[in-house]
């Protein structure tokens, strides 16, 4: 795995050094499909054209989730907002995006019961000990957080990911949580992308916040 996509450095993000998930796997899948989207933006690959999700560029990026994507949206028999995506590009994600960082060597698969009866499956670090991988990303997040001033394209994003994923707090445990959100209300306002690029991730930023929030609120006053 020569790059990390934005759905890997999620997944590395969510999972700690024992292969457990500190996202929930609703959140988590949600995250994921939102992912790819951003990637395929950033790539300037897809727009958002009438509150919709457009492909603009047919050309495959080179990696093959965020390939698969571009090719669901551009063989899709009508235009689909950003939140129906979320959720379509959501199912069965998890798993491919995990098994492909255990594919690289980066994480490992763990197969077990709780309770002997159910059940469950860890990712955890070869070793037991952060990944190489993991650690060049939260550095790079945590350097982002901390300081102020101009941002390159893909941290920006990401920290979108990190927000529209309700996951500031986890993210970033260490910095006080009003300088996180300042700083996350500086980036989400720099101009660090084309116009209609950060439009797009806007849009996909929304969208991850609606699929995530909804189901939430929903469970809370059942």
């Amino acid at each position: 795995m020569a790059t990390l996509t934005f759905a890997d450095e999620l997944a590395l993000l969510t999972h700690d050094d024992e292969g457990a998930n500190k996202m929930s796997a609703l959140n988590f899948g949600y995250g994921l499909g939102g992912a790819l989207l951003v990637e395929l933006a950033l790539a300037e690959r897809i727009e958002i054209a009438d509150g919709r999700i457009v492909v603009v560029d047919p050309t495959p990026t080179g990696h093959p989730l965020v390939d698969d994507a571009l090719a669901q949206i551009a063989g899709a028999n009508r235009a689909r907002k950003p939140k129906d995506w979320v959720s379509a590009l959501a199912k069965g994600l998890p798993d491919r995006v995990l098994d492909g960082l255990v594919a690289a060597g980066i994480l490992t698969r763990e197969d077990g019961k709780v309770l002997w009866v159910f059940s469950r499956t860890r990712y955890p670090s070869p070793g037991g000990q952060e990944p190489p991988a993991e650690t060049a990303v939260r550095a790079r997040l945590d350097l982002a957080i901390r300081s102020s001033g101009p941002i390159d394209p893909r941290t920006a994003a990401l920290l979108a990911l990190v927000r529209a994923t309700k996951f500031e707090r986890s993210a970033f445990p260490d910095v006080p949580r009003d300088q996180v959100k300042a700083r996350l209300d500086e980036v989400d306002q720099a101009d660090w992308a084309p116009a209609a690029v950060k439009k797009a991730i806007e849009e996909m930023q929304t969208a991850i916040l609606l699929t995530v929030i909804i189901p939430a609120t929903i469970a809370a006053t059942s």
